[in-house]
């Protein structure tokens, strides 16, 4: 019997009305439609929800109220989802192509039973939506909770994980808690399965980019926490050398 999941699409926004749009046509061009959207909204006073109301998508559920951060809007979606799967898109974000989620599907058809974690590969676009590059960390062949010691090698939209075994974010984190997520994900899951393809165009504008050293510095604790001090420094130290040495 073939597999059928239900993924839960969940997107974040703050005053994203330039952004959304493209997210929202990416959702609604989605040739496999077993999926919910939820939008959960800051209170933004520029027109996001409006636009999403507009957009066509009358099924979605959509949540505006202040909150306390991205990832508290994030915990937010988790516990307002019903699917399989867990997918975070930010505003900006979009799948790569129409056929995104059938051909995650498709990748899983052997299966007899729903992976914990589905991962793929991310494509980084500009604000004009044109390619500049495939993300530098590349998704491993196999994947384990161990694989982030040598950093983030799966895009945060890229991890598709079972919400029977997710946590919520630790708001401990303000730039990083998707790290965190994302091996604590790991930890708990018995299957990970990479899709072998190309899931997500990712904008270009993130807030940890905006906010690049104290996401760093973040970063650095997490893998301490889960890593270890020592072990972390190290592996930190190697980065820094091997950054010198192929200049």
């Amino acid at each position: 019997m073939a597999l059928h999941p239900k993924f839960s699409i969940i997107t974040v926004t703050y005053n994203a009305s330039s952004l959304i749009g493209v997210t929202l046509e990416s959702v609604l061009s989605q040739t496999y439609t077993d999926y919910e959207y939820i939008l959960v909204d800051g209170g933004s006073t520029d027109g996001t929800v409006e636009v999403a109301k507009a957009s066509g998508m009358e099924f979605a559920h959509i949540v505006s109220e202040r909150d306390n951060g991205i990832y508290d809007a994030m915990n937010k979606g988790i516990s307002l989802a019903k699917g399989d799967y867990l997918c975070f898109l930010n505003a900006g974000d979009a799948f790569f192509a129409p056929d995104t989620l059938r051909t995650i599907v498709d990748a899983i058809a052997g299966e007899t039973e729903l992976p914990d974690v589905l991962y793929g590969e991310t494509a980084e676009v500009d604000i004009n939506r044109n390619f500049v590059r495939m993300r530098r960390l590349q998704a491993p062949k196999e994947l384990t909770w161990h694989s982030f010691k040598n950093g983030m090698l799966v895009c945060h939209q890229a991890f598709y994980a079972r919400r029977e075994i997710v946590p919520m974010y630790d708001l401990e984190y303000r730039l990083s808690s998707d790290v965190d997520w994302c091996i604590k994900v790991m930890k708990r899951a018995k299957k990970m399965v990479n899709v072998n393809a190309v899931v997500v165009n990712y904008l270009q504008n993130g807030l940890s980019l905006q906010y690049h050293r104290k996401s760093l510095m973040e970063r650095f604790r997490v893998m301490s926490r889960h890593y270890g001090l020592l072990p972390t420094v190290g592996r930190h130290l190697w980065f820094a050398l091997r950054a010198v040495i192929k200049r």
